[in-house]
């Protein structure tokens, strides 16, 4: 048979498949995702590409739900006993995947155990507001802070709990193996082939309710086409993080049912803010080295954030699937300010700010972010890269896969780069800390602050808001906070970026603003 012959019988195949309705028989979903977990370890790293795969086969005390609410994990309940004392009952019942019941001593040992995880970005930022670690009785944990701390429970829900009988010493390549990869999640761990797929296996034994998969083929598929194209030949069923430029074509199909949610992640560009001179990636107009680093002068940052038309990204890059920002908050969640606007595109003004700063003729900079993590990442700095050049500062792009950014990024090896972050938690606290906070291995601050921006009044802020019990006056120190960080232009935000999941016919999903896609949300649809 020709080539023309077998693609074609291969795409009837494929859509008489998908033309298929699903039954409630149906036993094993096969999902893509559009990037890759950095390591089974659910300590190792902050991205939210392993959190949510984390989620299958561990959890934390406290879970959050769609909207990024609070709700019972693997505590049934917490209270403050006292302003620097908070008290977790657990749930009874509990079991390990490996048969071992849940005791406040595992819960102990996960949480001293982050700390000590060598990460590119470490969880250690959720635990270090916790200064004493008491084991009440087994289903009883009590942790103490040095000053009365609100969000105590908000960060405890971003640390799963793991077995103790895991040891001491327990290396993060080592959760390879369904020996170490232990948890009280819905699903147990089967194998991993990095970059590749993650197989899962329901827990029968969950002491939550069943999820109705018995099995999951959890696909790590990169490239937005062969995501589509999974999905359209049923080799899928279910697909996340949809290439924008595909949205109307699956919108028109019948087979399809396209999910839009609102998310909690910014992309915004990072900038050099520590070195004096010699900034890796910038030289003079004509190639020659700057005696110093003009990243540094407030109104080169400025002019390089207002010569970014944010609404021409939103509506011509991203198809609509984004909302400009100014700021890390949308428009109606906790910690956001009103006060604070989105830069006004204005090239004409962005060169005079350049000449004002000594740059009447520009530099030459390069632009890092990576290919393979956010909606139309490449596409992003590419636009920006041109806006740049237009104003004379004339760039060059980098676009290379996150892994490979990352490493460069923890070299301190750049100059601007784009990435996104995603305050998960539905306030700002963890982008104040981790993205904008003087960074900090000691405090555990500025973890994820590659660009190295300081501002100790900010710090201040920060520090008195998250101290605050009263939610009104800790949200009102949050905006403050976040407010001094914009005015320096300590990072550049460009949008708040939509979710987008794509299920066959027959499937339903919740949009989560967290953007997790979680096999457990997916259901047959009634």
């Amino acid at each position: 048979m020709s080539r023309i012959g077998t693609t074609l019988r291969s795409a009837l195949l494929g859509a008489a498949l998908l033309a298929t309705p699903i039954v409630a028989k149906a036993q094993t979903l096969s999902m893509a995702v559009s990037a890759p977990p950095a390591s089974i370890d659910p300590h190792y790293y902050t991205l939210t590409p392993s959190i949510m795969l984390s989620h299958h086969i561990f959890e934390p005390l406290i879970k959050r739900d769609e909207n990024a609410r609070l709700v019972p994990g693997l505590a049934e309940s917490w209270k403050a006993v006292d302003e620097t004392t908070w008290e977790f009952k657990l749930r009874p019942g509990v079991t390990f995947h490996n048969g071992e019941k849940l005791t406040a001593e595992d819960v102990a040992y996960s949480l001293k155990r982050v700390p000590t995880v060598q990460s590119p970005s470490s969880f250690a930022v959720y635990t270090r507001a916790i200064t004493g670690i008491e084991v009440v009785d087994p289903l009883t944990l009590r942790l103490k802070t040095a000053a009365p701390y609100p969000l105590l429970p908000s960060d405890v829900a971003a640390i799963f709990i793991l077995p103790r009988s895991l040891g001491e010493n327990v290396a993060s390549a080592a959760f390879n193996s369904d020996k170490v990869a232990v948890g009280t999640g819905p699903y147990r761990f089967v194998s991993y082939a990095p970059n590749d797929r993650v197989i899962l296996q329901r827990n029968p034994d969950y002491w939550g309710a069943k999820p109705e998969w018995e099995r999951v083929d959890y696909r790590i598929v990169t490239n937005s086409g062969a995501r589509v194209a999974a999905l359209l030949s049923g080799d899928v069923s279910f697909v996340d993080n949809l290439p924008t430029q595909d949205l109307a074509k699956l919108r028109r199909d019948e087979r399809i049912s396209v999910v839009e949610g609102t998310s909690l992640r910014l992309i915004f560009l990072g900038l050099d803010l520590f070195r004096d001179t010699n900034s890796p990636d910038i030289t003079g107009p004509n190639g020659e080295k700057l005696e110093k680093n003009p990243l540094l002068d407030q109104k080169v940052r400025e002019a390089l954030s207002i010569a970014i038309n944010r609404e021409a990204i939103a509506s011509r890059v991203m198809e609509g699937s984004s909302i400009p920002a100014g700021q890390f908050m949308p428009q109606g969640a906790f910690g956001y300010d009103p006060s604070i606007g989105v830069p006004r595109f204005d090239a004409e003004r962005a060169k005079r700010l350049l000449a004002e700063a000594g740059y009447p003729n520009g530099f030459n900079i390069t632009l890092r972010g990576p290919n393979d993590r956010y909606v139309n990442d490449a596409q992003i700095l590419q636009v920006v890269a041109q806006m740049w050049t237009r104003i004379g500062v004339k760039t060059t792009v980098d676009a290379q896969p996150l892994a490979t950014l990352i490493g460069r990024l923890n070299r301190g090896d750049v100059s601007a780069y784009l990435l996104g972050w995603s305050n998960s938690t539905g306030e700002p606290s963890t982008s104040l800390r981790a993205v904008l906070g003087t960074r900090s291995q000691e405090r555990g601050l500025g973890l994820s602050n590659f660009g190295r921006y300081s501002n100790p009044r900010m710090d201040e802020i920060t520090a008195a808001g998250l101290a605050n019990l009263d939610d009104a006056k800790r949200e009102q120190a949050m905006q403050q906070a976040m407010k001094l960080a914009m005015q320096d232009v300590g990072v550049i935000p460009i949008h708040t970026q939509k979710s987008l999941w794509a299920l066959r016919k027959g499937l339903s999903y919740t949009p989560r603003v967290d953007e997790m896609t979680l096999a457990t949300e997916v259901r047959t649809a009634r």
